[in-house]
């Protein structure tokens, strides 16, 4: 951990929790599905106690689930959900929400601020997550087969649209397919990828690959208890 100019320490990495939603009720192979970041910490004990309680943040309580665990009262070898994952909750109607933790660099130095979370510039009040989401339909022909990774978070919204520009950018020939839009608010015509995405692409085997810019805010918005 390196020491910033005024005395806040710069962690190494910053541990995210994330959100993944798979909507079952909607379509049964488990293709619909969402994955946003709820939060970011700078360190994995504070990330794991905010994890644990992420689902109340959202507005939902334990009894409002048909089925709801967590790796707090699970033995390890009974649990089955994935190493990353810290809750599994399911609806009645069959949808899934999964809270996990991705920890990753800190690339943009943010030093530890408080509660462990990370201390903003001044000009800056939330982070900006570029998401990339992987499909294989070689694996399952539904598109249920699906990995989604945080490639980076910034202070500022448009070195984050920059950043989800340039995650399939630099190989951009070497797809079958293509697209881009200036910036997630264009109203595009006929834009089909989704209001947050900026990059889809085709890769020659097959494999379909989106790149989004998302926000804490957006998953409350879009995934809070109505």
């Amino acid at each position: 951990m390196a020491e910033s100019n005024d005395s806040h320490p710069i962690p190494d990495q910053l541990y995210h929790t994330t959100l993944t939603v798979v909507d079952y009720h909607l379509d049964t192979s488990g293709s619909t599905r969402d994955f946003y970041v709820l939060g970011t910490h700078t360190t994995v004990s504070a990330a794991k106690a905010f994890a644990l309680g992420a689902l109340k943040s959202l507005g939902y309580q334990p009894d409002d689930f048909a089925d709801y665990t967590t790796r707090l009262d699970t033995p390890p070898e009974s649990w089955t959900h994935g190493d990353g994952v810290m809750v599994y909750a399911k609806g009645a109607a069959g949808q899934e929400l999964l809270v996990g933790l991705d920890t990753k660099p800190n690339t943009e130095s943010l030093p530890a601020g408080p509660d462990d979370t990370p201390l903003l510039p001044e000009d800056a009040d939330q982070l900006y997550y570029v998401l990339q989401n992987r499909t294989d339909y070689n694996q399952d022909k539904s598109g249920a087969y699906q990995t989604a990774e945080i490639e980076g978070c910034y202070a500022h919204r448009e070195d984050a649209i920059a950043a989800a520009k340039g995650v399939l950018g630099m190989d951009r020939e070497e797809f079958a397919q293509y697209d881009e839009r200036e910036d997630v608010d264009d109203e595009t015509d006929g834009w089909p990828f989704g209001d947050e995405v900026l990059v889809h692409a085709v890769a020659q085997t097959g494999e379909n690959y989106t790149v989004a810019v998302k926000t804490v805010v957006g998953a409350h918005r879009k995934h809070g208890k109505a």
